[in-house]
């Protein structure tokens, strides 16, 4: 027997290298499936699912809505009011800052314009009650001079 020792060899498992084309991670092993993609409704309202924050005529709540309507008349003329945003501004006439009114609280037959005189009742629009708008909104006197639109969308002049 000699004394001399042999040496230990390590042994180190051999990896193929990244580029190997038998490689489970290659692109070429990879198929992702394909997926068909679904049509969508054409919707001009799919862009604005935002809901509001203002209390509308269908969700405001029926104490709200009792409170407004044993509140006071006051008056005043629409400053501004778009059909197509579905809300605009009066302005009182007793000064004061301008009140929002949304579509849904204007009675009538006709569409409010710039200079229609009108009346109107109050609510509180929450969550903190600090601002109003104007609900139950009656045109008392139309603009002399400008066209009306009724809600079925005939022009009349004034």
């Amino acid at each position: 027997m000699s004394s001399e020792a042999t040496p230990i060899q390590e042994s180190r498992p051999v990896t193929p290298p990244l580029t190997s084309p038998k490689s489970p991670c290659s692109p070429e092993s990879l198929h992702l499936p394909t997926y068909k993609l679904r049509e969508r409704s054409p919707s001009p309202m799919r862009d604005f699912l935002i809901p509001s924050p203002l209390p509308t005529r269908r969700n405001r709540t029926i104490s709200a809505s009792t409170r407004a309507a044993e509140g006071p008349v006051f008056s005043g003329v629409c400053k501004c009011f778009s059909r197509s945003k579905g809300h605009g501004f009066i302005t009182p006439s007793d000064g004061g800052n301008d009140i929002f009114v949304h579509i849904s609280d204007v009675e009538g037959e006709y569409v409010p314009v710039e200079g229609d005189e009108v009346t109107y009742k109050v609510c509180a629009i929450p969550p903190k009650h600090e601002k109003i708008q104007a609900v139950e909104v009656n045109i008392t006197h139309l603009k002399p001079g400008s066209k009306h639109e009724t809600w079925g969308g005939h022009v009349i002049s004034s």
